[in-house]
């Protein structure tokens, strides 16, 4: 299906600001995005090492937080709000304010780190982060007791982290339990900061057509890299299928 410019099960290298302005009205079943958090950028908050530092550093090019505006475009592009947003506690009450005015629903998911980083001078752990969800009268919440959790408690996606040269990148599973529980096969969900590429992959893995959008270069190519690497791994499972099945018969 055409999306104005855009394709379904494509991703794009370009400024989610600018690309959702041509995206039709009502096209877009779920949106699950993790924007730039609102964050200190004063201190290190008692990191330690090159490798911590490195860390904040990254994170800081982050930082601006996500604009007002680009709210009202996802609300346009959705069927009926049902979005799901990344944040940290400086951003929940404009999400808040936002959404009421919008008379949503709203819950509030959060990811607890077992293993956060020692970030502690004079302010408490960042070991935990926060989901918003939001969604509009008459939106189902589906899904099984084992993928309705809004608590979830694991340690920090490091190897995921190393493979994919993404700062923040979110647990593929906890991802796959907002589509399951907020979508139906070949719905079509959309990511805006696309980063490594996590909800587009979740989506697809799940039966889902996806669209996604990514300003920089370096985290669409790695994003474009892990659909493909898993669109040829299908693939491949399919044909062996096929094969086994030509074999036992």
């Amino acid at each position: 299906m055409k999306l104005g410019i855009y394709e379904e099960n494509k991703i794009y290298n370009e400024d989610s600001y600018l690309a959702i302005k041509k995206i039709p009205d009502k096209v877009i079943d779920l949106i699950i995005i993790d924007p730039p958090y609102l964050i200190d950028k004063h201190g290190s908050g008692g990191a330690f090492g090159s490798d911590m530092q490195k860390y904040h550093n990254e994170v800081r090019t982050m930082s601006e937080g996500i604009k007002i505006n680009v709210l009202e475009e996802m609300v346009r592009v959705m069927k009926k709000v049902n979005i799901y947003i990344w944040c940290n506690k400086n951003q929940i009450y404009e999400y808040l304010k936002f959404f009421k005015e919008k008379k949503c629903n709203f819950d509030l998911i959060t990811w607890h780190k077992s293993n956060p980083i020692p970030t502690c001078n004079n302010k408490y752990l960042s070991d935990t982060e926060y989901v918003c969800f939001f969604r509009e009268k008459g939106v189902k919440v589906s899904g099984e007791f084992q993928t309705k959790r809004k608590f979830y408690v694991t340690p920090l996606n490091t190897k995921d982290k190393n493979k994919y040269k993404h700062p923040t990148i979110k647990p593929e599973e906890i991802i796959k339990n907002f589509i399951i529980n907020s979508s139906e096969e070949n719905d079509l969900v959309a990511d805006f900061f696309l980063g490594s590429g996590t909800v587009c992959l979740a989506s697809k893995k799940l039966n889902r057509k996806y669209i996604g959008f990514e300003i920089e270069p370096t985290y669409f190519l790695i994003a474009k890299k892990r659909i493909e690497e898993y669109t040829k791994e299908e693939k491949e499972y399919e044909i062996k299928e096929i094969f086994e099945d030509k074999i036992g018969t």
